[in-house]
């Protein structure tokens, strides 16, 4: 049976303890966070923040909050191993420039849309003046419902 990262009997240590290379103790702030089997992810994070960072991080914060923590360093971390200078901020600069282009896109492709629209109904309409400002009134709001 598996506890925290541990075998019941004898400790097996956590990720953190192995890569530091000490003995993991039963109060160890980082055995629920950092499992044995994903040593990766508390490697990220030492590169990044280093482990006495993350250790007076952990103390300092009340317990049910360090999960959420240790997702945001990881997250963090991974970042910054991909990205040293802007780690999440460069992702996040990029989703928005993307965001922006296809905002752009999306615009552009709406008024050809009212254009086409237009040409159509001017194109269809050989009624009198009277029916077209009807028609047209009514095609502008349905032009914009989109």
């Amino acid at each position: 049976m598996k506890e925290s990262g541990r075998k019941h009997g004898a400790l097996s240590p956590c990720a953190a303890c192995k890569l530091l290379r000490r003995r993991c103790a039963q109060d160890c702030v980082f055995a629920p966070y950092f499992p044995a089997d994903e040593p990766q992810k508390f490697a990220s994070v030492h590169k990044v923040f280093g482990a006495s960072n993350v250790n007076k991080m952990l103390q300092e914060l009340p317990e049910h909050q360090r999960r959420d923590a240790v997702s945001s360093m990881v997250y963090e971390a991974n970042a910054r191993v991909r990205d040293p200078v802007y780690g999440c901020v460069g992702a996040i600069s990029s989703l928005q420039q993307q965001i922006n282009s296809l905002q752009t896109q999306l615009a552009v492709a709406q008024a050809e849309v009212v254009h086409m629209r237009m040409r159509e109904f001017t194109s269809s309409s050989n009624t009198g003046a009277m029916d077209m400002a009807v028609n047209q009134d009514n095609m502008g709001e349905s032009l914009w419902s989109c």
